[in-house]
């Protein structure tokens, strides 16, 4: 059987893999899967179970509902000033992933170079990858913080590059951006005449300083596609509900191939979606100030047995060095499932330049961050 070349080249998700391991284990802490070990706030459920009763259960607009689009724009201008028309700016997807493949589909041809952050997100090199594109990594390390600097994305570009992918805070190293270096990378992309992909997934769990969303710098609105959804902030990773806003012409021709894939979001999800937009704030800074506390606890605790790791400004990852064990990061994931039970993920599945850390989420409870800890340093001294 013929099987696409670039297909079979594209290496098997990394994350899965060890969730994949987990499953079966027993007595196993997973520091693995980056999701909220928060339950779906109860008026968010209930929206979702009333919207079924009711007998909400059919397809939407392609575009998603119209109700859910005027919600987000009503949030995105009293949150952050942004502007959308929710007629044609913005389009609800099936989770911010899906959204992410659409616009990597929509401005993607053969042969563009597209910069890329590393240590990323899993799915940004093999989606830009499939569509014909040439990635280009701009590596990031613990000396810098995991920091892009604006001389670096500069010195990159070339004639064929197109586009620059920014996500912050970041999967896995949880790096964000005051508006300060924001402008900077804005100031670049002016220059380079690039659009921006912006996945600002992790914006609610932002814990030192004010999120900025990209599109709100001085004339990059139009030069930008905002990515969002309800996944990490609300604890809805199940409802697989995400959102993309950017030009009425970029999102045109997205929703011209979500049409044809997954044709809309699930009605259900979109419902509990409006739900968490109108009454979920609470729930978000709960959770977000609880976050906040296990990030103190873990980055203190696993610099304090010997790995290197840099606080990281938002999301719910830390990204330690593990050089100085002398494993790789695939071996030392694996040992450390095997022989201690605890779960988490080779940095190299976030790159090649990965390679040296592991990811570790704190989505888990206080108690379970201490006996992985415990383990961990059990691990180490062996």
């Amino acid at each position: 059987m013929k099987i696409s070349k670039r297909v079979e080249k594209v290496a098997p998700s990394g994350i899965r893999v060890f969730f994949d391991l987990v499953l079966g284990m027993k007595d196993v802490i997973s520091l693995g899967v980056g999701e909220p070990d928060f339950v779906t706030p109860w008026g968010i459920r209930e929206k979702a179970i009333y919207s079924l009763e009711q007998g909400y259960t059919s397809y939407t607009s392609n575009m998603g509902m119209i109700e859910l689009r005027r919600e987000i724009a009503a949030f995105l201008k009293r949150r952050h000033g942004l502007d959308y028309n929710p007629e044609d700016e913005i389009l609800i997807t099936v989770g911010s992933s899906e959204a992410f493949d659409l616009v990597c589909r929509t401005l993607t041809n053969s042969g563009y170079k597209i910069l890329v952050p590393q240590p990323s997100y899993v799915s940004y090199y093999p989606l830009f990858y499939l569509a014909g594109a040439n990635p280009h990594y701009l590596t990031t390390t613990i000396d810098n913080g995991f920091k892009l600097t604006p001389q670096q994305i500069d010195k990159a570009c070339d004639k064929n590059t197109k586009i620059l992918v920014i996500n912050y805070p970041a999967n896995p190293t949880g790096v964000s951006y005051t508006k300060k270096e924001l402008l900077e990378f804005s100031k670049i992309a002016k220059k380079r005449n690039l659009i921006v992909i912006s996945d600002e997934i992790y914006d609610e769990l932002t814990y030192d300083f004010n999120h900025t969303p990209f599109a709100t710098l001085p004339g990059m609105r139009e030069k930008t596609v905002y990515l969002n959804g309800f996944s990490k902030a609300y604890a809805m990773t199940g409802f697989r509900i995400g959102y993309a806003c950017g030009p009425k012409e970029i999102i045109y021709h997205m929703n011209k191939i979500h049409q044809y894939t997954m044709l809309c979001a699930s009605i259900i999800a979109q419902m509990a979606a409006m739900e968490a937009l109108k009454n979920g704030a609470k729930s978000v800074l709960q959770m977000k100030k609880e976050y906040r506390r296990r990030r103190e606890y873990i980055v203190d605790e696993l610099n304090r047995i010997g790995l290197r790791t840099h606080k990281p400004e938002g999301a719910f990852y830390v990204f330690p060095s593990i050089r100085n064990t002398g494993y790789s990061s695939m071996d030392f994931a694996l040992n450390l499932i095997r022989k201690k039970k605890v779960a988490v993920v080779p940095g190299t599945a976030f790159g090649p330049s990965g390679e040296g850390y592991v990811r570790m989420a704190f989505a888990s409870s206080l108690d379970n961050l201490k006996e992985a800890i415990l383990r961990i340093s059990e691990f180490l001294k062996r």
